[in-house]
């Protein structure tokens, strides 16, 4: 008859009594990975447009010319000079008389005005938006 302790070794110990030696065995673990596609992501981008109002406040300036006519005599030209907000440059010429003198022809009269008005004007703003959409490996899909 044979057991299944039979398989194993059997030496008798230092008193004479049979040994049984019993082999271990060990496992060990082998781990890999592997790639599954279980679905995807789809990204949409979508801009919105909204007309919004603008204000802002513009300055400008306008220059006037004034010609004004003038018959002075004088012994040199004279200086370009402001009053106010005008700059007067006078304009000379010589003219021929028994004596030589300048005299005045016209002055010129140069004023400076400034003016501030409300500009409006509609413009369109665009803002942009990411619309995520999650699609499984069965295709179906769900916005997140």
């Amino acid at each position: 008859m044979s057991s299944t302790l039979d398989k194993y070794e059997q030496q008798p110990d230092q008193a004479g009594a049979p040994e049984l030696t019993v082999p271990v065995l060990s496992e060990e673990l082998e781990i890999r990975k592997e790639a599954v596609r279980t679905g995807a992501v789809r990204l949409h981008k979508v801009v919105h447009e909204a007309p919004e109002m603008i204000s802002e406040v513009l300055a400008s300036e306008n220059i006037e010319v004034e010609r004004v006519p003038m018959d002075v005599v004088v012994d040199a030209p004279p200086a370009v000079r402001t009053e106010g907000d005008t700059t007067i440059i006078s304009v000379v010429e010589e003219v021929v008389v028994v004596t030589k003198q300048l005299r005045v022809k016209e002055e010129l009269r140069i004023t400076r005005r400034q003016s501030v008005s409300n500009f409006y004007q509609e413009v369109r703003l665009r803002n942009e938006e990411i619309v995520v959409e999650r699609v499984d490996a069965e295709n179906s899909s769900t916005q997140v």
